[in-house]
């Protein structure tokens, strides 16, 4: 399906004062039609049904008439046949019995767009008084600005099958509206479940944190790659993954970016404590290594200055309440000895 862009024709300001016009005349028409019916004749009779017949038809070529503001679309089709694709604002004059087609017009999800769409509906309810319900308010124009669409979260397994829940938000537009509107049977439905299918392979492939002998580019060869570590590289991944799946439906994927991630609730406690433990393995093992560096300078001080000889045994003591004292969770408390070191 191409699209055809109609271009250069925006005679909707000289129809409608031709069409009123028309009106006038028929209307000078009919009076004076039967100001001479009554002194005979078949001119004033002709005259005054076709006043009389334009006057029931006139409002016809109204139907004709479109506006369309910045950045929006309305796709014609006449007698079932796409004709014609009305793009950038103006004010238009087409075929009286061509029809727009939008098949998500009255498509409700959770996206800007939409959003401003239900406020106008409640507005309308309350000046109305009624419910909108069973009232065709929808209109049959397609946005052309760029849209954030916000689907619901979803639980997924990550590549080491552990449960994980995260959100997206993408940035789309409608690229070639022929394509959105005849190649899908809806395409915010259709959109909304490829970034569902999409976010779901994409996130299969990572762990939720670094882990080790996972490949998640596909090379062979084992990487630092994660959801938490690599948001850039997994928002970009999804978005060239829903660009492949809506490229035939006229879409185009602006950006995708991930909103939520975190584990499942069944699971958050104890990765939790995963967490925790592997913090306070590092920092043990940091203090460790720091606690062995300092007794061994305060060993090889006590050599180069000759301030006292020790045997092996009393370095093995020194050593061991050294690092007690510099390894431990609390303040040493000294106990001070008055007696021989022997």
């Amino acid at each position: 399906m191409t699209e055809k862009i109609l271009t250069g024709k925006k005679n909707g300001i000289l129809a409608l004062l031709l069409t009123v016009l028309f009106y006038l005349v028929a209307i000078a028409g009919c009076i004076f039609g039967c100001l001479l019916l009554d002194e005979g004749g078949a001119p004033a009779l002709f005259l005054l049904i076709i006043s009389l017949v334009w006057l029931c038809i006139g409002w016809i070529p109204f139907c004709g008439l479109k506006v369309l503001g910045p950045q929006e679309a309305l796709v014609l089709t006449l007698f079932g046949k796409y004709v014609v694709t009305l793009k950038g604002d103006g004010f238009y004059f087409v075929n009286p019995f061509s029809t727009g087609v939008n098949p998500a017009a009255k498509t409700k999800l959770n996206q800007s767009g939409d959003v401003d769409g239900n406020a106008k509906n409640s507005v309308m309810s309350m000046l109305t008084g009624s419910s909108v319900s069973g009232v065709e308010l929808s209109s049959k124009k397609i946005s052309l600005k760029i849209m954030t669409l916000n689907n619901n979260r979803q639980k997924i397994n990550d590549c080491l099958g552990n449960p994980v829940e995260i959100g997206i938000a993408v940035m789309w537009r409608v690229a070639d509206t022929a394509k959105a509107v005849f190649n899908v049977d809806n395409y915010k439905e259709y959109l909304s479940l490829q970034c569902d299918s999409a976010l779901r392979n994409i996130v299969r492939l990572y762990p939720y944190d670094v882990a080790p002998n996972i490949d998640t580019t596909g090379d062979g060869i084992a990487d630092e790659g994660s959801l938490r570590g690599s948001s850039e590289i997994v928002a970009s991944r999804i978005r060239d993954e829903i660009q492949k799946k809506v490229l035939d439906a006229g879409l185009e994927i602006i950006e995708a970016r991930i909103t939520y991630l975190a584990y499942a609730p069944e699971i958050a406690a104890v990765m939790l404590q995963r967490q925790q433990a592997s913090a306070i393995i590092d920092a043990r093992k940091m203090i460790v290594d720091g606690a062995v560096g300092m007794v061994e300078m305060a060993l090889e001080r006590l050599n180069e200055n000759e301030v006292v000889t020790l045997d092996e045994e009393r370095k093995a003591a020194m050593v061991s309440n050294l690092l007690v004292v510099l390894c431990g969770n609390h303040d040493a408390q000294p106990v001070v000895n008055s007696g021989s070191l022997y």
